[in-house]
């Protein structure tokens, strides 16, 4: 098998066991008693630790120079720790677990979309014809994952987790790790890169944008169960979002040109603030599993936007802790307002009022984003190294 397609196999097993993690991990919490108070707590203190976890593995990579060993560690202690804690039934226990997992879990995900982004780039494909195989492998455990928990339980779900993910790890071991740049990593260039202005600004606009994204990820099950729907709709509104993902990630590097991010981006976070404005006054739990198409035309294209136009400003030797830092901003700092807001305004509003909020969120990240297009500097390719 050849280097890119092994990648692509380990893209499928590993998105998803992010599919179990991500998408069900609130319904299973509160399925076990865990009200969504609790649950959006328990979900932003993960997002707060991830904030300190990824970023400390991201430079543990970047100046070990490999990321393929330290990926193997990571996956097999997230493999333990997942599957204890879908048998978990307390909160403390909940919160402890999910803590370990984003220590070692999460953190996995910046690496893998470095080796993602880097392996495409040496053997001169394209990104997203790799990182399809990724939405396809989140597509599929999550259609047929909310069909097997309907039938055998919730209980099952820690056995489901611990198969894919023995079968991601064993796939991981025939990766091939990547070139690490021949650069010294200084430390001086790094700050000099986050001190920017325009480098702010991106981070600023990722977060903004980010927020009513994981508040959606985190509270879409939850919402489909209180417009009348039931597990297996929950596992149909992700299957819905990450087929279209797999079909958008196999042409988005055709469609967003170099020079182009930003505007891409922009447009993005309006499809996100009209996708959200709909989903809060859809009327059932179908209409909301047929509006998640808008996946393709929000996340996809704002997220490889937003790297595209990160790897063309980041240091070279510094292209780990880059997209960890991207990704700690799109997935934990968003977490935490997202999940701990999130669970609040949907226990005392609903999620009708919820989504008008991300809408409104997402408009702000839409209006950051015709500011950010408008600046000089903002298309301009890496400064010197």
């Amino acid at each position: 098998m050849s280097v890119v397609n092994r990648l692509r196999a380990f893209n499928f097993l590993y998105f998803a066991m992010f599919a179990l993690f991500l998408s069900f991990l609130p319904v299973y919490a509160a399925k076990v008693g865990i009200s969504g108070t609790h649950i959006g707590f328990v979900l932003g203190v993960g997002s707060f630790v991830s904030i300190v976890s990824q970023p400390l593995w991201g430079m543990v990579s970047d100046r070990t120079k490999t990321i393929k060993k330290l990926l193997l560690l990571l996956l097999l202690v997230s493999i333990l720790c997942g599957t204890l804690l879908f048998q978990a039934d307390r909160v403390w226990s909940l919160l402890l677990l999910v803590v370990l997992m984003n220590v070692f879990f999460l953190p996995t995900d910046p690496l893998v979309e470095s080796l993602n982004f880097q392996t495409s780039a040496r053997e001169r494909v394209g990104y997203g014809s790799v990182r399809m195989f990724g939405a396809l492998g989140y597509a599929c455990v999550s259609l047929t994952a909310g069909y097997a928990l309907n039938s055998w339980g919730m209980g099952s779900l820690s056995w489901i987790f611990l198969g894919v993910g023995c079968a991601a790890l064993l796939q991981a071991f025939g990766l091939a790790d990547v070139q690490a740049s021949a650069s010294r990593a200084s430390f001086r260039r790094l700050g000099q890169f986050f001190s920017q202005r325009e480098t702010l600004l991106f981070f600023l606009i990722v977060l903004i944008v980010a927020v009513p994204h994981k508040m959606n990820d985190t509270f879409i099950g939850l919402y489909v169960e209180q417009l009348g729907g039931d597990v297996r709709l929950t596992g149909m509104s992700w299957f819905v979002m990450t087929i279209v993902e797999t079909v958008m990630f196999a042409f988005v590097s055709r469609i967003i040109k170099p020079g182009k991010e930003t505007a891409w981006m922009t447009a993005a976070a309006g499809m996100y603030a009209l996708r959200f404005a709909l989903s809060s006054m859809v009327g059932s739990a179908y209409g909301l599993v047929a509006l998640q198409v808008f996946q393709g035309l929000t996340f996809v294209i704002f997220y490889v936007g937003a790297l595209q136009y990160l790897y063309r400003i980041v240091p070279e030797q510094w292209k780990s802790t880059g997209q960890t830092a991207m990704t700690v901003t799109f997935f934990g700092l968003s977490g935490i307002v997202g999940s701990t807001a999130g669970g609040w305004v949907f226990d005392e509003f609903g999620g009708a009022a919820l989504y008008r909020g991300m809408a409104a969120m997402a408009l702000l990240g839409l209006l950051l984003g015709v500011y950010l297009v408008k600046r000089p500097s903002a298309n301009l390719s890496r400064r010197g190294e």
